[in-house]
């Protein structure tokens, strides 16, 4: 097994930022991911990764789900490619920027495991999905998308405008509560069978609402013998949990960089499956429509040239701790907290235990108490009483409730002190 620690984490990423661009965009292959299997337990380890993060001491920091904590490696890459963007500015931009986005889109394209020409980079996974939904031209007048509670809002309203702009309609789907692997299936071959217009369906890999991963490849095999297309909302689950764009059975998927793989912010990416681009249209502002390029989909205009030129550095210390032991320590920050808690009269965990339905991310509420103003006030009892920094969301069918989100520098000591406080919230009935 590769241990990493502070050390060697520090050396392989700042010595390659000394020499931004081209060694960041070059970097040589990452140490052997860890193994997954015992690791997610070893406080020291994670205690050395969390090292690597300025986190704030005012409060106990479990709402990360917002965006990710750039690690020290990855700030000092960013803050000495701002510099070097800022300095050389368009000396740089017209002489050997281009080059070296292509040599960042190359390492994603393979950290991804797709071709170069299936992905286009974005500011984020909103700006990726309105392109895919927005530009999405298979759908005619008198057919249906389908969209769930627990899909993204803006995801919801990006479908709303577009069906109703193209003379079609949205049809939406409560997921069921409790979930499980074969009920949150059942619950779109259901909509699938009684709604025979559907032509397009929405499905978030792991909701920003409770942390509910669905199972996106067996939906959408559904979808697919039915003739209809899946855009897959992958905002939370790369770099939360561990899958190949592949796997989705997807044509269409938007994902973050800036989240769960701690890119700088405004980075995000649009994939579109080779073959399948024509079925998106082309970007209004674009300059050359008629390309049949992915990059013609999407318009971003001027962005911040030096957090995407980071994202290999992000993607280095990432990839030294791998896949499977990140997936597998924030599973394990989740069920510490939530397994003191499942039976626990007055608590209600809204996502399931069963480990191919979530990652880090769990919500949950008081028994009984849906209201929004009610979970809003219990996340404030855990930052004003306890310390904690929690957050409530709205939009399911059944109610809010409170999310919960650990992320590699949270500790096992942070969801005890969550669940000590919930035991006593509990208990006091408050």
């Amino acid at each position: 097994m590769t241990v990493i620690n502070r050390r060697t984490i520090l050396q392989g990423a700042v010595a390659g930022a000394a020499m931004l661009p081209a060694a960041a965009l070059r970097a040589a292959p990452a140490p052997a991911p860890v193994r997954a299997g015992g690791v997610a337990g070893d406080e020291a380890y994670w205690a050395e990764i969390a090292a690597q993060y300025d986190v704030t001491d005012a409060v106990i920091q479990l709402e990360n789900g917002n965006w990710g904590m750039m690690s020290r490696p990855v700030l000092a890459a960013y803050q000495q490619m701002v510099a070097k963007v800022n300095r050389d500015s368009s000396f740089y931009a017209r002489r050997g920027m281009g080059t070296d986005m292509v040599a960042v889109q190359d390492r994603l394209a393979g950290f991804l495991g797709v071709e170069r020409d299936e992905i286009v980079l974005t500011r984020n996974a909103t700006e990726a999905l309105k392109a895919l939904i927005g530009g999405y031209n298979r759908i005619r007048p008198g057919q249906a998308a389908l969209y769930a509670d627990l899909d993204y809002d803006s995801m919801q309203a990006s479908l709303e405008s577009a069906m109703t702009r193209r003379g079609a309609r949205t049809i939406r789907i409560a997921l069921p509560e409790p979930a499980t692997w074969q009920n949150v299936i059942d619950a779109y071959a259901q909509a699938f069978e009684a709604h025979p217009e559907i032509k397009l369906v929405l499905l978030t890999h792991i909701s920003h609402r409770t942390g509910l991963k669905i199972p996106v490849r067996e939906i959408a095999a559904l979808a697919r013998v039915r003739g209809i297309d899946v855009i897959v909302d992958a905002a939370h689950s790369l770099g939360q949990v561990d899958f190949e764009i592949a796997g989705l059975g997807a044509d269409f998927v938007g994902l973050n960089l800036h989240k769960w793989m701690g890119a700088p912010l405004g980075v995000g990416a649009a994939y579109i499956r080779k073959g399948r681009v024509s079925a998106i249209d082309p970007d209004i502002a674009d300059e050359n429509p008629g390309s049949g390029s992915i990059r013609s989909r999407v318009h971003t205009g001027t962005v911040d040239y030096a957090a995407s030129l980071t994202l290999p550095a992000a993607l280095d210390f990432q990839a030294r701790i791998g896949a499977p032991a990140r997936e597998a320590r924030l599973r394990a920050l989740r069920d510490r907290w939530v397994g003191q808690l499942r039976d626990l009269p007055g608590i209600q965990v809204l996502t399931p235990d069963d480990p191919r339905m979530h990652g880090g991310i769990t919500s949950f509420r008081l028994a009984g108490r849906t209201s929004e103003a009610g979970n809003r006030a219990l996340a404030a009892t855990l930052l004003d009483r306890f310390g904690i920094f929690t957050v409530h969301r709205t939009g399911l069918a059944s109610g809010a409730c409170v999310r919960v989100t650990p992320t590699l520098f949270n500790s096992m000591a942070d969801v005890d002190a969550l669940a000590d406080a919930l035991r006593q919230i509990a208990t006091a009935g408050t």
